[in-house]
């Protein structure tokens, strides 16, 4: 019997990473923004129409997070996994404003119990399979985050292709991979960790958030980092569709520019850890920290395909911080509410774009695309110096911390 468990938890990692690629194989982003357009909504009512998919998810993230540590990580998997499903089916259908606020706002529920449940069974896998120490955990986040991204830049092509023939097409195709996750999520088995039905209901919120914010000041460094950078990537993203249009290129280009973005995501998410153990933790923040920095002005103010190349930076950045940051956080992380900590991090992204993506898509509705990019570049030197900088100085302090 316990060779069969020791089995199946090691299929579970497939499984894992196989609800991974096909919740990240998007064929409708690159497109995105068209798509929208083509039913009516401007920028500013794209940006809303996000914010109202960011409510949804900050609403019940926190409670899925901790729905998963008490009722189990396979249970919030696959009730996430049919509202995912559900949502996409009901997008075929979705042709208004108000119909598409009621689509984000399932796949809004079905992200906040998907995001986080996934990293945790991982990680805990990991353990009861006793691989190794840091090195292995690091290994399986970093495969993590290269099975989403190269998922989604497969998603990207095959997106670029179907949008020739049809936007509806396109989301019938959508809907199939979306019902993908179901079947991977019906198939992993719960690893053993140190949380039960007995104990579960000891779980507090509020001892979750100590032990985030006053037990190590690199965890609280690294846990308010995580969303901020995040969001630092998002805002482009939602933006380099209107920039690509502006600088003349065809739609038909906009699968394969996509695909090379989520190429560049997945290489920065499968070399992270080679960067770090190379150069060291503080030059791997430094990188992170000066990507976006440049990233966006280089787009401001940079014309034709060098700035849609140098736009890559962001992504990059974006991939560092999926292994790099979530790795150290996870590791100072106990098992019994690692999911609900991974969840809380979604939550302060989300929070953050309620405030911000409203604003960002005024302005680049209102005055433009340059100004926009400019106004968050300022904001990623902001970003470098209030959030990255703690950071890095909490790193420095860790070998006379230790030595002590």
């Amino acid at each position: 019997m316990k060779n069969n468990v020791h089995k199946k938890l090691h299929r579970n990692s497939r499984l894992i990473y196989g609800l991974a690629f096909f919740y990240s194989f998007m064929v409708i982003v690159p497109v995105i923004v068209p798509f929208f357009m083509a039913k009516g909504l401007s920028l500013a009512d794209i940006f809303y129409l996000q914010a109202v998919f960011a409510t949804a998810i900050v609403v019940f993230e926190a409670a899925s997070g901790y729905f998963a540590d008490v009722f189990g990580r396979k249970t919030a998997l696959v009730i996430g996994s049919v509202i995912h499903g559900l949502a996409y089916f009901y997008l075929n259908f979705a042709d208004d404003l108000a119909s598409l606020i009621i689509f984000e706002i399932m796949a809004g529920i079905a992200a906040s119990l998907l995001s986080g449940a996934d990293l945790a069974l991982l990680y805990d896998t990991q353990k009861a399979l006793q691989d190794g120490e840091d090195m292995e955990h690091s290994n399986a986040i970093a495969q993590l985050g290269f099975f989403r991204s190269s998922s989604e830049g497969l998603g990207a092509l095959m997106g670029g292709a179907l949008v020739l023939w049809s936007f509806e097409a396109m989301v019938i195709v959508q809907s199939a991979a979306a019902w993908m996750c179901l079947a991977f999520a019906l198939l992993i088995i719960e690893p053993p960790y140190k949380n039960n039905k007995r104990d579960s209901k000891r779980i507090e919120i509020l001892t979750i958030l100590r032990h985030l914010f006053t037990s190590d000041p690199v965890l609280r460094n690294v846990v308010i980092a995580i969303p901020f950078y995040n969001l630092a990537t998002l805002h482009v993203a939602w933006l380099m569709q209107p920039y690509w249009a502006a600088e003349g290129i065809s739609l038909s280009m906009f699968g394969l520019l996509w695909f090379s973005q989520s190429i560049v995501v997945a290489a920065a998410a499968k070399f992270g850890f080679v960067i770090e153990r190379r150069y060291g933790a503080v030059f791997s923040l430094l990188l992170m920290g000066l990507l976006p920095i440049a990233g966006h002005f280089g787009m401001a103010w940079l014309q034709g395909w060098g700035g849609i190349l140098i736009g890559l930076l962001l992504f990059a950045s974006r991939g560092l911080n999926q292994v790099i940051l979530v790795n150290a956080m996870n590791r100072r992380i106990p098992s019994e509410f690692r999911a609900t900590a991974n969840s809380f991090t979604s939550f302060l992204f989300r929070l953050g774009f309620i405030v911000t993506g409203p604003v960002v898509g005024y302005l680049a509705e209102t005055r433009g695309l340059e100004i926009t990019l400019n106004a968050l570049g300022l904001s990623s030197i902001l970003l470098f110096a209030l959030v990255m900088v703690p950071l890095i100085q909490s790193v420095k302090a860790l070998p006379q911390r230790t030595t002590a």
